[in-house]
């Protein structure tokens, strides 16, 4: 069976749908609770990646910042999760932390806007103008905060593999539809698909760990992982080659490492 990924916009039901068919799987269930365990595991402040993930940031302030840390921190922990493939994750970037693997189902929930606004009402005592005013903030700030860290619109169908109207479709509906879907030849893992979430895997936790490491503060540092082999690459500075080599090291599943670095010294260093 797939790991499942639901993602909705301001309203609906997501978390109660994505609990329940974890419930009617045998799942674990995840959310928003990934962002503090990345935060503690990778050393990423919890306030700075809450604002990120929240907000996401103007144009001008991705000039000023690097957010590789931050999406790279949660791709690696969404990774961890999900290594016995028994997991429904709900939230917003979900299907693009893990996107490419074979055996992930998507899921984009939908609803008009008059259906997402009476949710809306309900769930937050609000009035129509405020409920309307509330979802077209939070729908902005989720596609800047998608297209800063993934260069894509989270409105593009061609994202997902299911789409689920809300406004028709009863939560045990879309739960029905989703466990079937999930079952689907097209979904199950297979050895090239199982393949490739493990070399993200691991190259996630590579560069997760290089970035919360002192000796690459700062560094350009790219890294492929295939079948346990680390391919890193990029600038580092003068007299941490070795350093930066024994972090990428000490991650296990980490086999052979070939290193491309190549290094200057500090007063030539552009860091963050």
């Amino acid at each position: 069976m797939p790991i499942i990924t639901i993602y909705q916009g301001a309203s609906g039901e997501g978390q109660e749908l994505a609990e329940s068919v974890a419930q009617a799987l045998g799942y674990r269930c995840v959310g928003r609770e990934v962002l503090v365990e990345a935060s503690r595991r990778y050393g990423i402040p919890e306030a700075k990646l809450n604002e990120i993930v929240e907000k996401g940031p103007h144009w001008w302030e991705r000039l000023l910042q690097d957010l590789r840390p931050y999406r790279v921190a949660l791709q690696a922990m969404l990774c961890d999760l999900g290594q016995d493939g028994k997991l429904v994750y709900h939230g917003h970037m979900g299907h693009e932390l893990l996107s490419g693997i074979g055996h992930v189902l998507k899921v984009l929930l939908t609803a008009p806007i008059e259906f997402r606004v009476e949710q809306v009402r309900a769930r937050q005592n609000l009035a129509d103008a405020a409920a309307r005013h509330y979802i077209e903030e939070v729908d902005k700030a989720r596609s800047r905060r998608l297209m800063a860290m993934f260069g894509v619109d989270w409105r593009d169908a061609n994202r997902y593999d299911l789409v689920l109207n809300m406004g028709k479709m009863s939560r045990e509906g879309a739960k029905r539809v989703i466990i079937e879907t999930a079952k689907l030849d097209e979904y199950q893992p297979t050895a090239a698909s199982n393949q490739a979430f493990n070399d993200l895997s691991l190259g996630s936790r590579v560069l997760a760990t290089l970035f919360a490491s002192p000796y690459a503060r700062g560094s350009a540092l790219e890294v492929y992982a295939k079948g346990g082999e680390v391919q890193v690459k990029g600038r580092v500075e003068l007299g941490l080659e070795y350093e930066v080599l024994n972090v990428v090291k000490s991650v296990p599943g980490v086999n052979k490492v070939t290193p491309e670095l190549y290094s200057v010294p500090p007063e030539g260093y552009l860091g963050p």
